[in-house]
């Protein structure tokens, strides 16, 4: 897997291999065109959601954007002190993500561990196509689908479709620790 600051790179240079413009890319995913140049170049550390879209809109793999190798495999075990940081406390919203099977090439489903630090008031929207599974390993979370809200506590697990406006924030003074697992569709 790649570093987390050549991520934005390998997303360009797939981007140039696939004879795709920013231009391209920001209609096929609803970004613009400034937001995903900061991408590229790094200065920005994309949340999940947006990297499933990149991902999407170029029709490669979440892996093929980490720079994963892709032989042939039936099984990914990936111990505890090989999971890889994708984002950290210095991203644009605080998350941090742990991968938990970036040693599976091709994945149909994404799963991470997801640290919501407690001091963040405003969480952005997230939105994109498949479906979403939260288990909540520690803390408590404010979870927000659509127009409704729930508190999911320690054990709480929550499944719904991602293509809805969702968001979450730690409540208390502690961070929350969650499993999250995505498919895209």
């Amino acid at each position: 897997m790649l570093p987390e600051h050549e991520i934005g790179k390998n997303i360009r240079m797939i981007r140039k291999l696939k004879e795709l413009t920013l231009e391209d890319l920001a209609v096929k995913t609803g970004f613009t065109k400034g937001y995903l140049s900061k991408v590229e170049n790094s200065e920005k550390a994309p949340p999940v959601s947006t990297l499933l879209n990149i991902a999407r809109a170029m029709d490669v793999s979440m892996s093929t954007l980490f720079g994963e190798g892709h032989e042939p495999t039936s099984l990914s075990l990936v111990k505890r002190n090989e999971r890889q940081q994708m984002a950290r406390d210095g991203t644009t919203f605080g998350y941090s993500y742990e991968t938990l099977a970036h040693k599976y090439p091709d994945k149909k489903m994404e799963p991470f561990i997801l640290t919501i630090p407690p001091e963040i008031e405003k969480s952005p929207l997230f939105h994109h196509q498949g479906e979403e599974m939260i288990f909540v390993l520690r803390g408590t979370l404010r979870f927000l689908h659509g127009e409704n809200e729930y508190l999911l506590e320690q054990g709480d697990c929550i499944y719904f479709d991602s293509g809805i406006d969702h968001r979450g924030f730690a409540l208390g003074s502690r961070e929350v620790k969650i499993l999250i697992v995505i498919l895209s569709s």
